[in-house]
């Protein structure tokens, strides 16, 4: 998902900025949202910080009135943490542009706040841009899980994978379940486990996608993905993996 966060000091600006943001994500329906608005710099770059997302789309006003740090400071400090970062600053000096290059920062565009008329096509210009290169950096960046299964080979993405399950009654099979429905296959559980690290064994016949999991069902003992299917947990697995869930 697309991060967007607005960094202003300018209360009206900074709502006005947000009812754009609102208004495209509402209209456009797409993967996207406004995460944090504010006028700290502390507090933008503590969210930065704390969300592993990479490439998210900044408005930042260049001449922020805060003793931390300016609006060009603050892009300085994104860059290093998330160097996918969509930066656009809004400001009232298009002349300070020339600093973003001395900072090496390299701004998506520049808003200048005395052209209303301008500001909220500009905006809607930058979310349409950097969703566009969200998508491709994500495409970029996907990771397949290939499959050979009754002769023919299958690339499988991460993202439409749920879990592997070895077969209950046939040896040296597993399936592996999809978003979309199932493939039976020869392999075993733990050679997989090694392919695909990220994954995590909650059970000696399952190994599941962590980013797949609505939630645990403690009673049951099962992992409850979004399409309702089901994985058991070993008891000692519960625990571990209810932190790791609760991190991300």
């Amino acid at each position: 998902m697309l991060h967007i966060l607005i960094c202003e000091d300018d209360i009206r600006q900074r709502i006005y900025m947000e009812s754009v943001v609102k208004e495209h994500i509402t209209t456009k329906d797409d993967e996207m949202k406004l995460a944090l608005s504010s006028s700290s710099p502390a507090q933008i770059l503590a969210y930065t910080k704390a969300h592993p997302d990479k490439g998210g789309l900044y408005f930042l006003d260049i001449d922020l009135q805060h003793d931390e740090m300016n609006g060009i400071e603050l892009g300085a400090e994104i860059r290093g943490i998330d160097p996918l970062a969509k930066i656009v600053f809004v400001t009232t000096h298009s002349e300070l542009a020339h600093l973003t290059f001395k900072h090496k920062i390299s701004a998506l565009d520049y808003i200048v706040k005395d052209r209303p008329e301008e500001i909220e096509m500009r905006i809607h210009e930058c979310i349409k841009e950097a969703h566009r290169r969200y998508l491709q950096e994500k495409h970029e960046q996907m990771k397949y899980f290939k499959v050979d299964a009754n002769g023919e080979v299958w690339s499988i993405p991460y993202d439409d994978i749920l879990f592997f399950e070895t077969h209950v009654n046939i040896r040296h099979r597993v399936i592996i379940h999809t978003e979309n429905g199932k493939i039976d296959f020869r392999g075993f559980l733990g050679e997989i486990e090694k392919l695909v690290p990220e994954f995590f064994r909650s059970h000696k016949s399952y190994l599941l996608n962590i980013d797949k999991i609505s939630y645990i069902d403690k009673l049951t003992k099962e992992a409850v993905m979004p399409n309702g299917k089901r994985a058991l947990v070993a008891q000692k697995k519960i625990a571990g993996l209810v932190e790791i869930i609760g991190k991300r």
